[in-house]
């Protein structure tokens, strides 16, 4: 006999900055889950989150991901939005969130699911939150003894008063030197984040994060190749090739990344002797330091001038576009994307019906 096919609820959009992203990420996700073999396997239903944070069930779902665009301010059904979830829900068997940024990717939908006692896919409540939160991310990296690019970490709330605000800038100026770059802690894709090379461009660039997030991080720049890799696994995580980005704008900004054209990867990176396992290892490193389990993409910056390594930061739902680095990484590691998408729903699978104790991580290596 047969067996079923397993429901996906596969869930995109979401109340955040990096919505229109989401929408081309699931886009490639749900081809891949209906691709090859897991045509058979699954059966995915989309859901839709819009951006005042409704969830929408598969007929408006699937117009979004037919028009790549999200649903007009002015549709008269967003004027029906139902802050539950849909219909079709009760169906799902195994969530898949394809949600970046704030709401998605910071263990707020984790928790959710972990409350309906169901699967999904990807980092669980603590690794998604500590990720997503660029100051705990740092003291956590620290903690592993993983080198990072010298950094300040402010609350937005010192911004307000002009005493503690001159503090602040006296404070970054002289741990840091221009240029450096004001981040928000809590969003991704390069959202909100300035380059600053003075004292007025470092105000500017804080009081515009601080719109955006009540924590702030200021880090120091540096003349560095930008390197990723990837990593999956549950009890035992594997780490991909190493890729490189190339672009040829000031920095690796929110355009550069997500407009065809702006920049380039080379997978695998051409890199001196030794230098692709350090990343490789630190990778599982970082995860493990985080908790981070599923999958994930893990940034370096290279100095090849000094030989200096230092990770930028872990991304627990990396995005899943054309340009995306993750499913590209996997793929030159040979795990071609219909594989990669049913290697992580089972990882799913398999960390609901274990019981809840500590284990031991372990590594490997493609």
């Amino acid at each position: 006999m047969e067996s079923r096919p397993t429901t996906i609820g596969l869930v995109f959009g979401g109340y955040s900055g990096e919505h229109e992203v989401s929408i081309r990420s699931a886009a490639t996700v749900i081809h891949g889950l209906r691709s090859g073999e897991n045509s058979q396997r699954y059966r995915v239903i989309p859901f839709y989150i819009d951006q005042e944070g409704r969830w929408w069930g598969e007929t408006v779902a699937n117009r979004v991901l037919a028009s790549q665009k999200p649903i007009d301010q002015s549709d008269p059904l967003k004027a029906k939005g139902f802050r539950g979830l849909p219909e079709g829900s009760e169906t799902v068997e195994v969530w898949y969130p394809v949600l970046h940024g704030p709401n998605g990717e910071d263990g707020t939908v984790q928790g959710l699911f972990k409350l309906m006692r169901q699967p999904f896919v990807g980092a669980g409540v603590l690794g998604s939150a500590v990720s997503m939160d660029k100051l705990a991310m740092k003291a956590a990296f620290t903690g592993a003894g993983l080198s990072q690019v010298p950094y300040v970490g402010l609350n937005a709330s010192d911004l307000n008063d002009s005493a503690r605000r001159e503090g602040v800038l006296d404070r970054i100026e002289a741990d840091l030197q221009y240029p450096c770059f004001v981040k928000p802690a809590n969003l991704g894709s390069s959202v909100g984040i300035s380059k600053v090379r003075n004292r007025d461009e470092l105000e500017t660039g804080l009081d515009h994060a601080a719109q955006l997030d009540p924590r702030l991080v200021v880090e120091q720049g540096v003349h560095a190749r930008e390197l990723e890799c990837a990593v999956l696994g549950g009890h035992q995580l594997r780490s991909s090739v190493v890729g490189e980005v190339r672009f040829d704008a000031d920095w690796y900004d929110y355009t550069t990344k997500y407009t065809a054209g702006l920049s380039t990867t080379v997978i695998p990176a051409e890199l001196p002797e030794g230098v692709a396992e350090r990343v490789q290892k630190q990778a599982l490193e970082a995860c493990s330091a985080l908790g981070v389990m599923g999958m994930a993409r893990v940034d370096f910056f290279y100095d090849d001038t000094r030989h200096q390594l230092w990770i930028n930061e872990i991304n627990t739902l990396p995005g899943f576009t054309s340009q995306s680095m993750y499913p590209m990484l996997w793929e030159a590691s040979g795990v071609t994307l219909d594989q990669l998408v049913h290697k992580l729903v089972q990882l799913s699978l398999i960390h609901i019906s274990e019981p809840t104790r500590l284990r031991r991580i372990s590594y490997a290596v493609f």
